[in-house]
């Protein structure tokens, strides 16, 4: 990271914060993904609470330090807890996330995301046809999988993050997240993190953890996406196949410290 972008992103602070508060992350997700995205949690120091009732799901938004929305398996009782868990997180101003898993593919979870982003997520966090769905820029891809990349979406994330007033991170070989002002570039990763169920929707976990730890929310996901590549490249360097890299990622998570995320490729656009 050039010294220019440690005076926008400071990834150090950013951890160090993290792991000094154990944020609590109220996660509303797919049922696919639920373990793998609480122990993520764990592993980079924060509280994770699957809490997705809708008699309880407000209540609990408005105490957690964030919440994760991630629209993966819906149906009606979850998507009632989403509105009402969103609701209550802005009203509380608990920061929170939208992953629009699938969003343009299928019209129930497209029309919900819709309601959802009219509540003004701190950040979303999608792949590039997932966002520019969401934008309107697009049909969205072949279900979870993204039929565009990352700079195809730069256009439709600045102009959804301007539409929100907060952030839009759209992940890919390397990822891109801009506030509607700024845009900051992740590399790094691994292909195995697209082999591993659950990973991307982990992220999204991660990135409401990293934004309840720091004032500035595209600095928060800028730091999850690369303590997530840089996990990644890691667990990669030692895993012989998707399997053992889900458990060495997991490690990976844990043993990233604030040295090493400080020194992540992340890159600035002036």
């Amino acid at each position: 990271m050039s010294g220019s972008s440690t005076e926008l992103i400071d990834l150090r602070a950013v951890h160090e914060a993290l792991r000094a508060t154990a944020p609590l992350v109220h996660c509303l997700t797919n049922t696919v993904v639920q373990a793998l995205t609480a122990n993520a949690l764990l592993a980079v120091g924060a509280a994770p609470a699957m809490v997705d009732a809708p008699q309880e799901a407000g209540d609990f938004a408005a105490v957690a330090s964030a919440v994760l929305v991630n629209v993966g398996t819906v149906h009606e009782r979850t998507a009632e807890a989403m509105r009402i868990a969103a609701r209550s997180a802005g009203t509380a101003g608990t920061p929170w996330v939208l992953d629009p898993v699938a969003v343009g593919a299928l019209a129930y979870r497209t029309t919900l995301a819709d309601e959802l982003l009219a509540l003004r997520p701190t950040v979303v966090r999608g792949n590039a046809s997932e966002v520019m769905a969401l934008a309107g820029a697009g049909a969205g891809g072949r279900g979870v999988d993204s039929t565009a990349g990352t700079d195809d979406a730069a256009t439709a994330a600045a102009e959804l993050a301007r539409r929100t007033g907060g952030v839009v991170a759209v992940s890919g070989e390397v990822d891109l997240l801009t506030d509607g002002t700024r845009t900051v570039r992740v590399g790094g990763g691994s292909v195995l993190l697209t082999r591993t169920t659950g990973a991307g929707c982990a992220l999204g976990a991660l990135v409401a953890a990293y934004v309840a730890a720091t004032d500035d929310p595209l600095t928060g996901a800028v730091a999850a996406h690369a303590h997530v590549a840089l996990a990644a490249e890691r667990a990669a360097a030692t895993a012989a196949g998707p399997g053992t890299f889900a458990a060495a990622w997991l490690d990976a998570l844990d043993a990233v410290d604030a040295d090493a995320l400080a020194k992540a490729d992340v890159r600035v656009a002036r």
